[in-house]
């Protein structure tokens, strides 16, 4: 994206790098016309690799449905966040272990 006037400057500290990150992203994401979407900070797994994460979220979509119903719309935060963090070749196979009765987890 070519931003005419924008000058990149030294920047020492954080903030600043944050508002030239927003200065030239694009105007579609910001705006969140397309519907980009992704999983926000969970304390409880506040390190870079996010495969319990996906787990625990999987399960916990699929329990909610269990306990709730399909139709109980708070339970799509967690199908959300599952799909946002989980690679799709996981959830082809989770979803085919618990068709099969095979799924390790406790639904």
């Amino acid at each position: 994206m070519y931003l005419p006037n924008w000058q990149p400057q030294f920047c020492p500290s954080f903030s600043c790098k944050i508002i030239v990150f927003f200065q030239i992203m694009p105007a579609s994401v910001m705006s969140g016309e397309k519907g980009f979407w992704t999983a926000p900070f969970d304390p409880r797994f506040p390190n870079t690799n996010q495969t319990k994460n996906c787990w625990q979220n999987y399960i916990d979509y699929h329990r909610c449905q269990k306990v709730k119903g399909e139709d109980y719309s708070p339970c799509e935060y967690y199908k959300r966040v599952y799909t946002s963090l989980c690679p799709i070749g996981w959830v082809e196979k989770w979803d085919d272990q618990r068709e099969g009765g095979k799924f390790p987890g406790k639904i």
